[in-house]
Parts: structure tokens; C-alpha cells; sequence
């Protein structure tokens, strides 16, 4: 918090912060007893896929019970405003591309199933009670980090996504970067996705609080992405150009559950969040680097990586 508490604007206040497991009813109780909240932004939620094939009851748990016991105590105390982190994982495999906000919806692992079951529940709420302003966020492939370096991704154990794979390549924390697939029907055989900034991420979560304050806005989904697809091989080649590393790699056969293209349209958030995203490739790799650079460890030492 005091990292991200210094590189705040100062119009925005962090006036309190506190971590708790929010499948507890009576802690989250406490905390809206004592705090009035206009909105809610739920990001917490595990997020691994592989993870989630071998431990779906714990995703279930924690994603699924997490929720319905905050919409509970969202209700209870009033607060009937919410912007959810969904995931493009709903659209499963998708049979063409871009995928708009309106493609059927089939989560391919439980992580996306969990995802989706958050948004049926929460289409469900917002027809129950016309009070509900909820708004949905399909979050492509959020990377990069915050241009000071002083704020980045840091996961636990073996990294689930590309990004953060590469940085910990880059300094020296892995030997090299496993690629899943090179037969695929892309310009070189490797997986496409829709790779976007976590700055244009987060200016598009400030779009969605002011998007609930309109009248007549009951339950909205909206696609979140450059509406462009890049290739595993093209985001390492802009990687070693901003790093200036050389990144080895071992080619592998596909994963189970991995689609072939997958990026969005991004024409409904455009027109009614005025939103789009502004950083290309260069600018998330850059920053990325410059936090790996600058936070080799992450927020540890070397020896909690051991």
C-alpha cells in the first residue's frame, strides 16, 4: 500500500485499507458497518487455469462463495453498485474473432466457469432488485506495470501468464521460457492473443464508476482489450528489444484447453465508456522490464524465492 500510496495522484486519497478473506461474512459485515461505500470494484478471485483443472472445489469456494457472500453484505448495508472483473475466458474458444460482448459464452476450464457463474449470478441480482447497478469487465490479457517501476506483478510460485514468465527469464530467475504450441494457424504457429496495458485496464475501470452513476444503467457488459492480436513469438521479440536480453526457449506441444486466436471488439466500451486503450506493445513491455529491472525479486529478497 505505501507504494501505491506515493504514486498516487493527489486528488485521489487512500483513506483506509485492510486485507480480509471475503468469504467472511462478519468481517466484511464490520467493515461496511464502519465505512459507507458508494461502490464496490471486485478483483479479488484465484485466477490460475491449469490450477483450477486440478482444484476446482477451491476456485468454487473461493471465487463463487466469495461473491454471494459480498453481494449479501453489499445489499444489507445499501451498497448496490458494482464493477465486476470478468475474464475473455467466458467466450471458451471462440469460432471467429473479434469477439463481441454478445458471443455465446462457454468457459472451457473451472476458472472460466467460475467467471461466467459470477456473471449469471449478477444478471440475476441486477432482475431481482432494480436498485442493482452492476457493470462487467471481460478482461483480455492485461501486462505491463506501472511506469514508475514501483508497482508490477508479482505471482507466487511458477507464473501462470507470458508476461511475467518472460521478466523472471530476463533477470535471471528461470532458465528459460516454455512456448505451448508452434503448429498453430498464425503468422508463426504460436498462440494470438489480445495483449493490453494495466493502465489502460485501470483507466477503463474509472470509465465503468462514472458509467454507474448514469440513470437507466441496470446490468452491462463490456469487452475490455486492444482489439488487436499479437503472437507468443512477436510479444518475446518486443520483450528482448526493450529489455536487450536475449530470451532462450523451449518449444512444446500445445495445452490442453488453449484457444488459437483470441481478441476483442472493443466498440461497445468505446462508444459508451469513452474508453480505448492508448499503449501499444513497446510501451507494456517497457514497463514491464522497467519494474522486472528495478524489482528483480518482486516485492521479496532472493531468498523468498527459494
Amino acid at each position: 500500500m505505501d507504494r501505491i500510496r506515493n504514486h498516487t495522484p493527489k486528488s485521489l486519497y487512500i483513506t483506509y485499507s485492510r486485507l480480509l478473506d471475503y468469504r467472511d461474512r462478519l468481517a466484511l459485515d464490520k467493515l461496511f458497518s464502519s465505512t459507507k461505500f458508494d461502490a464496490v470494484i471486485h478483483f479479488a478471485g484465484l485466477k490460475a487455469v491449469g490450477e483450477s483443472v486440478q482444484k476446482p472445489l477451491l476456485y468454487f469456494n473461493n471465487n463463487l462463495i466469495g461473491t454471494i457472500t459480498m453481494l449479501e453484505v453489499m445489499a444489507a448495508h445499501g451498497c448496490k453498485k458494482l464493477v465486476f472483473s470478468s475474464s475473455a475466458t467466458v467466450y471458451g474458444w471462440p469460432k471467429e474473432v473479434p469477439c463481441t460482448e454478445e458471443f455465446p459464452l462457454c468457459a472451457m476450464n473451472p476458472y472460466g466457469r467460475t467467471k461466467l457463474f459470477i456473471e449469471e449470478i449478477c444478471w440475476d441480482v441486477s432482475r431481482s432488485d432494480p436498485e442493482w447497478k452492476i457493470i462487467l469487465l471481460r478482461y483480455f490479457n492485461p501486462v505491463g506495470a506501472h511506469p514508475s517501476g514501483y508497482i508490477g506483478e508479482d505471482p507466487r510460485g511458477i507464473p501462470n501468464n507470458l508476461m511475467p514468465f518472460l521478466q523472471q527469464v530476463a533477470v535471471g530467475r528461470r532458465p528459460a521460457l516454455t512456448v505451448y504450441g508452434t503448429d498453430y494457424s498464425t503468422k508463426d504457429g504460436t498462440g494470438v492473443r489480445d495483449y493490453m496495458h494495466v493502465i489502460d485496464l485501470a483507466d477503463g475501470h474509472i470509465a465503468a464508476l462514472r458509467k454507474l452513476d448514469e440513470s437507466g444503467i441496470g446490468y452491462e457488459v463490456y469487452n475490455l482489450g486492444r482489439g488487436k492480436g499479437t503472437s507468443v513469438l512477436e510479444m518475446v521479440t518486443a520483450f528482448e528489444k526493450a529489455s536487450g536480453k536475449k530470451i532462450p526457449l523451449v518449444m512444446a506441444g500445445r495445452r490442453p484447453g488453449d484457444a488459437e486466436i483470441v481478441y476483442a471488439s472493443t466498440e461497445k466500451a468505446e462508444r459508451e465508456l469513452n474508453w480505448k486503450a492508448k499503449y501499444g506493445i513497446e510501451e507494456m513491455c517497457r514497463d514491464q522490464w522497467n519494474w522486472a529491472s528495478k524489482n528483480p525479486y518482486g516485492y521479496g529478497s532472493l531468498k523468498d524465492t527459494n
